[in-house]
């Protein structure tokens, strides 16, 4: 993986660097954006924890993407600035995801738990009205005999 850096401002009013910039990643998928804040950093000579990926686009059928970061100067700086669901897409980590997935997990099994006894209580109304049925067609039938007979 390679990043090439297109463009690189300063801007002294929001107290940051904005970088445009290309990743050409032959025979891998799109890189994460810890690794590109990783490899911007050393190429920036930065912290890591300064670094705010905006974007990371690739484009079909080549291996190449196009991104667009932020360097600030601290990181309550880019708190007063970013939106906060681009400060949570930087810096969360793989253990609140995984935290979040047992969450949802068990809230799915508390859904299926719920849902079974009404699920049952269905199929038991249906056999019944089933069984109805084949009672009331057994004895038109019956009586239908007994007429021919």
């Amino acid at each position: 993986m390679e990043i090439e850096i297109e463009e690189k401002r300063e801007n002294p009013l929001l107290y940051r660097k904005e970088i445009r910039f290309v990743v050409i990643h032959e025979g891998e998928g799109t890189p994460s954006r810890a690794i590109v804040k990783e490899e911007l950093a050393k190429k920036l000579k930065e912290k890591t924890g300064n670094i705010i990926i905006d974007y990371i686009r690739s484009h079909f059928g080549s291996q190449k993407s196009i991104g667009y970061a932020k360097v600030y100067k601290s990181l309550d700086d880019a708190k007063k600035i970013e939106p906060e669901y681009i400060i949570k897409r930087n810096f969360e980590t793989k253990e609140k995801k995984e935290g979040e997935t047992k969450e949802e997990a068990e809230k799915g099994e508390e859904k299926e738990a719920v849902e079974q006894p009404e699920m049952k209580e269905e199929q038991q109304e249906k056999k019944e009205e089933a069984e109805k049925k084949e009672e009331e067609t057994k004895g038109s039938e019956e009586g239908k005999e007994e007429k021919k007979e």
